[in-house]
Formats: C-alpha cells, structure tokens, sequence
C-alpha cells in the first residue's frame, strides 16, 4: 500500500527527488486551491463540483506519506512546517465559515477532522491549529438540523478521542489563546509568514521556501508574546462542550448519539487537573443540566402518572418513545426528558470524580431545588401529582452514586437524628409524608410510590432517617419488665385498645386463634420463627378468610417471592455493616418516651384504616411496609415482625395495628350480611375470575382481602428472613393457615 502510494505522489509531482517533489506537490494543490478564489466568478457551483475537494484529499495524503517516510519519529516533515508556518488551516477555517464556494464548510470539516486523526505529530498544541479548530467549533450545532452535522460530530470525535490521549489538550481546545500566552514555551513563531494566500504569487519561487534545518518544526518555533490579543470567541460560551451539547439535540439520531458518546468521553478524562479545568473554567456542568432543565420545562404541565409508569426503562442510547405503546400528549417530551436525566446519571457515573460531584450538585441545585421543589410543596394538586410521579421516574433511572447522594439530602435533608412525636419540622421530607395521608388518594399513592422506590435504593441515610434513627436503643421495649411467658401476657386483653371485646364472640364469629404459649426462642434471642409466621397467618379469622377456596393463592406463593426480594435487598445492604443480633438491653435503664417517628406513624396510621380506603391505596401501603420489613437489621425485624415484644406503655408495633384491624373487621363483619359470599365474590372480581360489579360495602370487602394477603406476606417475610442454622428451622412452605 506504501509503495502504490510513493509510486502514485512520484507520477502526480514527476520529479526525482522525493522530499522535494512531496513540498512541491503539496504546495502546488495549495495554490490550486487559493487560485479557484482568485479566479472562480461563479459563486453558486457547490463545492463538491469543484477541484477542492480532490486537492484537499491530495494534500491529505502528501502529509500522511511523509511522516511514514520521516527517518526520525517526532519531527515535522516539509509540508507539516508549510501547514504550520503559512496558516493554511486558518485560511481554511476562515472559507468554511464564510461557506463560500456552497458546501465549503463541509469540505473543511472533512479535512480537518482527517489531517488530526491521521497525521500523528502533535498539532493540536500549535496556535495555527487550536485556533482555527475553536473557529470551527463555534459553528458546530448551533443551527439545528444542519447539512454539516455529520462532518461535525466527526470532528469533535476526533477531537475528544485525541484530549482521552492527552488530557493536557482540554485546556488550548477549550480556552485557546489566553491559556497559550501563559505558556512559558509555547511553539509558535513570534513572527508568521503572509496569510497563505500569497501564495498564488507566481513571481515567488518554490525554492525560497523556509528550510527547516535538521531540527524540524522546532527550529523555528519561539515563544508567543505574552501580549498577544486573544482571538475571538476563543473563552466564549461556544466551544466544545456548547457544540457537543447542540449536535446531542440534533433529530438524527446517530449524531445524537454520537454526540452523546463524544462528550461522555470529554467527561471522564483521567488527569486530575483536566477535570478540576473542565468543572472550574468551562460551562461543561451548567449547560449539561440547563439542556435537563430545558427538556423538564418543556412538559405538559400535567402528567398522568400512569402515562409515565408506561415509559420506564428509557435509554440515554434510544431516547425515543416505543412505539408501541398507547400515545398520550407529551409523551415524546417525557420520553426526550427522561432520556437525558438516564444520560446524565450516566455521564456522573462514568465521569472523573470532580467532574461526577460537580455535575451531580449542579443537578440537585438546577433541577431539584429550583424547579422541582416549588413544584412539591405547590397548593395545586395537580402540580404535586406530576411533579411527584415524575421524580418518581428519575428515581428508578437512578444509579450513580454521587446523583444519589444529592437525591437522597434533598428528600430527606442532611439530618438523621430521631424525631420527637411535638417535632413538625417544615422540611421537603415532612411535606412528603405528610402527602402520604393527604386528601386526594392519587396524591397519597403517588407520593407512597415515590417513598417505595427510594427504599429500593443503595443508600443508608435512606433507611436510617426514615427508621432507624427512632428505634436505636430499642426504646419500643418495655425495660425492667420480665420475659413474657405466654402470649398473652403480651398484651392486656383488659385494658389494650386494639384487642377486640368478648361480645364478638357471641355473634357467630370466633377471634383469631392464639398462638401457643410460651414461644420457643433461640440462644441469640430470637423467636423461633414457627411462632412468628403462625401468628401472622392466624390473624384474620377464617370467617374473614377466602384464598383458600382459590388456587394459586397460598402462603407459599409469597415465599418464594419473599426470597428473593429478601436476597436483593440484603446485597444492597451488606456493605452497611448492620449487625447481626440485637443491641442488649438494661434493665436499669430509665424508660424514655418511644415515637416511631413520622414516616411510620403515617404508615401505622395508614394501616389502621385498610378497612375504609381505596384498594389502590391499601395496595401502595402494604407494599411500603413490606419493603420496610425487608431489611436484615435486628430492630426492624424485631419491631415490625415479632409479634411477641413487650411493647413499652403507649407504643404500638406492626402487629398490635393489625390485631386492632382485625378488632374493628369483627365488628363490621356483624352489619354485612351474607358476608362470606360477598367477600368471596370481591376476591373473583379482584382477579379477574368474574365481572365487576358495584356491590354493598365494596371498600370493606376489598379491605379483608388485602388484610389477608397482607398477614400471608408478613409471614413469608419473616420465614425467608431466618437463614436454616438449626433443624426446627429448616422449614417448609406450610399448608394455608399454619406452619
């Protein structure tokens, strides 16, 4: 191939020495071109049909062929210091802009983006390089839709791919001149020839040609003045980083993708000073977030949360919308938002550290505290449901950890000190639970949607504000009190609230029944988890019980469900270091007054009325505790999963809320007649097994159900949550109603 190549230059100059022939040649295509200027009086032929496209490629390959033939690696050959010292990329630059002859710029860009990407002396450092190339940058996607935006994001791609090698070069390609004239040694000549122009002079011969000498380009390389103007637009707000973002806009979606990949690159430059210039001294990070903010704002102002659910799982690499799924207005705007939030995620993820925390910071402050705040704490209902679905769906696409972490002390705030019961603190966190409970049901379950997904998150803070930090020091638990012996001696049957009275038991319908005296316990402590599970799958009474006249619908279904959520959620935990037994009590402790602290007293609370809210929001409830009773920390297990706690005087666990529904279910149950069969019908309508139909105490009936399923999930949790040590663990999925 090399020597076709020789062959083919030697036949174009016709001459016999070669390094005279490659300089004549080369300056023979530079004056061809600069005599179209000359003579040309046609200013409509295109470019294409011109003679410049071929002289540009045979100047192209007269440089690549001499610096394979260069005898020493490094140094310029003829034509390189010809490029340099006569400015023929400026000139260059300077016909692309002013696209003149048509389609110009693209003959340029194409040149450009090939004489970097295959001459392998360093050029980029020299003034008559990098300035030109900011030129040309300040054109790239500024226009949408242009005819150049394939010749442009191959040029930045070049450019990004030569500052990965050397991330030095970040600096001249996106600061230019200013930065050069600090420069102790740069290598350009304090004094350039003519604009290569001149060189159409047909009185000057080829031979006064400047000699390079032994020492190549750097023979006649010196030191920039200090004084030297800085060009225009070198420090300007368009660059590298304003084009990349414009061709990321661009409705091909190669270049847009292309683009993306290019600035993705820009931004994980492995020098530490690359990074700490590209966040300081350029709007990478702000224009980043303002395209974000941009695509936000440019939504309807009202979204169905169920139409946002439809688009989970966009891509920052196919931004679109499926088409296969139902249109709805806004929908390619949603799609085109979401896309860029996953590709920012994705760019704070791979991203320098610096770069990573910059830009994650710039999004909280942007997106989370500008915009989407006012839109959370707002008086109109529907600013809060789509403004709540919608970080909803950020926070599913979430997974850099530094986007997290700002996510996580914006919602929740920095502080993780347990809240007191007089405590109305009127942070976002306090708002948002109390959305939990609101007035509107779409609200409450949008907003239980939001807190479920944040508990699916890798991050601690999340567990420990909302949880944690209330039961450290188990304060739930009664002290200087002894081991109850029975289950009964759990609860005052006299004188505790949530238990039912004893004229229940004369209209027909029998109480739960009670687990067996005194419950087996481990040598750590633990209450033999047969004790447990029975107790949450005897909690609704068998008048009140219908999966079992339904198949597919056992306690053993929810095991093998229960598992694997359990596995998930203790790998997203193990890092945490929890431990593993419970933290020892005093007995000469002073009691101190116990508050399960806002977010589960809303959950409590919440649960205490399954029996009078919709079926959509009992669901989003119980599925929220369920997350909660997930999590292997000794105190959470304890308090939402053991039904045998001595409770501290005027606490309440998980358990003592469900034995008080149950309480209130018995009562209802007398007003409702024909209540077996009803309650029956509902389960077949809630599966699809019979067609819907409004009946009597409909919300009732879909309570029971739930309650139902819900006790069989609590058992399956605690079940999985033991790890077989000894034989009376190693269980079996149990037959419905015991173990």
């Amino acid at each position: 191939m090399l020597s076709r190549l020789g062959a083919l230059l030697q036949e174009v100059v016709g001459a016999r020495e070669p390094s005279i022939n490659l300089l004549e040649a080369f300056v023979e295509h530079w004056k061809g071109i600069t005599h179209y200027y000359i003579e040309s009086t046609d200013e409509n032929t295109p470019a294409k049909k011109t003679d410049i496209p071929w002289r540009l490629k045979q100047m192209l390959d007269i440089l690549v062929y001499e610096e394979r033939q260069q005898v020493s690696a490094g140094e310029a050959g003829p034509c390189l210091e010809y490029l340099l010292q006569h400015r023929i990329l400026e000139t260059l630059c300077t016909l692309g802009r002013a696209e003149y002859p048509p389609g110009m710029r693209q003959q340029v860009l194409q040149f450009f983006s090939r004489v970097l990407a295959q001459v392998q002396h360093p050029l980029l450092h020299y003034l008559s390089v990098h300035r030109p190339v900011q030129k040309l940058l300040q054109l790239g996607g500024t226009v949408p839709g242009s005819l150049t935006e394939k010749e442009e994001v191959q040029f930045t791609t070049v450019l990004c791919s030569k500052i990965q090698q050397d991330p030095d070069l970040l600096t001249y390609i996106l600061e230019g001149k200013r930065i050069v004239s600090r420069k102790k040694a740069s290598r350009e000549p304090s004094t350039l020839p003519r604009a290569a122009a001149s060189v159409g002079d047909k009185d000057r011969p080829h031979s006064k040609t400047p000699d390079p000498g032994p020492c190549g380009a750097r023979a006649w390389t010196t030191q920039l003045p200090a004084e030297t103007e800085e060009p225009d637009g070198g420090t300007g707000e368009s660059n590298l980083v304003t084009c990349l973002i414009g061709l990321c806009r661009s409705k091909k979606s190669r270049v847009a993708l292309k683009a993306r990949e290019n600035l993705l690159l820009l931004v994980s430059v492995a020098s530490q000073a690359a990074a700490t210039y590209l966040v300081q001294s350029s709007p990478c990070c702000l224009v980043i977030v303002e395209h974000l903010c941009q695509l936000y704002q440019s939504m309807p102002t009202f979204l169905d949360p169920a139409d946002i659910a439809t688009l989970e799982g966009i891509s920052w690499r196919l931004p679109s919308a499926p088409s296969d799924e139902a249109s709805f207005p806004g929908k390619e705007a949603l799609a085109a938002f979401l896309g860029w939030f996953d590709y920012c995620d994705h760019l704070v993820t791979e991203a320098h550290p610096v770069v990573a925390d910059a830009l994650a910071k710039a999004v909280a402050e942007k997106l989370f505290v500008e915009i989407l705040q006012p839109q959370l704490l707002h008086v109109s209902e529907q600013s809060i449901l789509t403004s709540t679905a919608l970080l909803t769906a950020m926070l599913r696409q979430l997974c850099s950890p530094a986007l997290l972490r700002e996510a996580v002390t914006f919602l929740l705030g920095p502080d993780q000190q347990a809240a007191a019961l007089e405590d109305s603190p009127y942070t976002l966190c306090s708002h948002l639970i109390g959305h939990c409970d609101h007035l509107s049901d779409e609200i409450s379950i949008a907003t239980l949607r939001l807190f479920e997904e944040l508990l699916q998150k890798p991050h601690e803070q999340i567990i420990r504000s909302l949880i944690l930090c209330n039961l450290e020091g188990r304060p739930y638990v009664a002290r200087g009190s002894p081991e109850p012996e029975s289950y009964e001696d759990t609860l005052d049957l006299e004188e505790d609230p949530y238990y039912f009275t004893d004229g229940l038991v004369d209209s027909g319908f029998q109480p739960p029944a009670k687990p067996p005296p005194a419950p087996a316990t481990n040598s750590d402590g633990k209450t033999a988890v047969t004790e447990i599970v029975n107790s949450f799958l005897c909690l609704v009474p068998e008048e009140a019980k219908t999966s079992a006249f339904l198949e597919e619908t056992g306690y053993d279904t929810y095991v093998h469900d229960a598992y694997g959520l359990f596995q998930e959620c203790s790998s997203r935990v193990a890092p945490w270091g929890w431990p593993q037994s419970l933290t020892p009590l005093d007995p000469h402790e002073p009691e101190r007054p116990f508050f399960e602290g806002h977010f589960l007293r809303m959950l409590f609370d919440r649960m205490s009325r399954i029996l009078e809210q919709p079926y959509s929001l009992n669901l989003q409830v119980t599925s929220v505790l369920s997350r909660l009773a997930l999590f292997p920390h000794p105190h959470i297990h304890e308090y939402l999963l053991d039904p045998y706690i001595n409770l501290a005087p005027g606490c309440r666990s998980l358990f003592s809320v469900l034995v008080r529904v149950i309480g209130d279910l018995m009562q209802r149950i007398q007003r409702v007649p024909q209540f077996p069969g009803k309650l029956l019908l509902v389960r077949k309508q809630l599966m699809g097994q019979v067609p819907g139909e409004q009946l009597d105490h409909q919300t009732l009936l879909q309570g029971v159900v739930v309650l139902e399923e819900f006790c069989k999930e609590l058992a399956a949790i605690a079940f999985v949550k033991f790890p077989p040590h000894g034989p009376h663990l190693r269980l079996s999925p149990a037959p419905e109603g015991h173990v």
